[in-house]
């Protein structure tokens, strides 16, 4: 990306479309698909319980923290691709903490 947030726009793939415009993908396009993909893995992981659940949250939360620091300090990470990416991160550490507090609870049994 040569230390630029708009390296991210630059065209990968261009498709004529039947309406006659074309459709061009852009290297944050690919990225942006990539970490969907990733995130649904991620989780289809978290609905698993066990200890290393708590290990998978630790990370999950690094991660996210990471995001926000290079999003803040790092000049090529200024850019509305990061910036969806770092959403999707938040969003598994808050579905990964939903899902086991609610596995949890269903755990607990009185009687």
């Amino acid at each position: 990306m040569g230390g630029m947030p708009n390296g991210w726009a630059s065209q990968v793939l261009t498709i004529p479309m039947v309406s006659g415009v074309t459709w061009s993908l852009t290297a944050g396009d690919l990225m942006i698909g990539f970490g969907l993909a990733c995130l649904f893995f991620e989780v289809l992981k978290s609905t698993n319980t066990g200890r290393s659940s708590v290990i998978e949250h630790m990370l999950s939360t690094l991660v996210f923290v990471i995001f926000l620091v290079e999003f803040l300090l790092v000049g090529a990470c200024a850019s509305s691709v990061f910036f969806i990416l770092m959403l999707m991160a938040i969003f598994d550490v808050v579905a990964g903490f939903t899902v086991s507090i609610t596995s949890a609870g269903r755990d607990v049994t009185m009687g």
